[in-house]
């Protein structure tokens, strides 16, 4: 009984951090792309930016989810958590998409790493 008191009381600051981390993570990726994108003169075709902002909003969502998890332990009732549940539900599902869109980029358009990996391991 104590230590719901307690968590009632810390999880909506928890939660709150987590939600905070999850904007900035997704700030600085817009951030840091757009200036990408000047720096490349508005080239759509350069696949790498789109898949490093991919995966900081794949990050952020991450931080976002953690969220949603936490607050299930201090749901009061059943409307709350079918609200929670469905809100989870969709994070989850957009995670998938975001995962799925990140690995086929990469099959489409391999990075300057993945050449290198990729040659290391023909050479043994």
């Amino acid at each position: 009984m104590y230590i719901e008191l307690i968590l009632e009381e810390i999880i909506p600051y928890i939660t709150g951090i987590l939600e905070i981390i999850g904007v900035i993570i997704i700030a600085i990726a817009t951030i840091r792309s757009v200036f990408s994108l000047i720096r490349g003169r508005f080239n759509f075709n350069y696949e790498y930016y789109k898949i490093e902002f991919v995966k900081a909003l794949a990050l952020s969502l991450e931080f976002k989810l953690a969220a949603e998890i936490l607050k299930t332990i201090i749901v009061r009732s059943l409307d709350e958590f079918v609200i929670l549940a469905f809100v989870t539900f969709l994070r989850i599902i957009i995670s998938f998409v975001i995962h799925w869109e990140i690995k086929c980029k990469k099959k489409e358009n391999p990075t300057d790493e993945d050449f290198e990996a990729q040659a290391k391991n023909q050479g043994e």
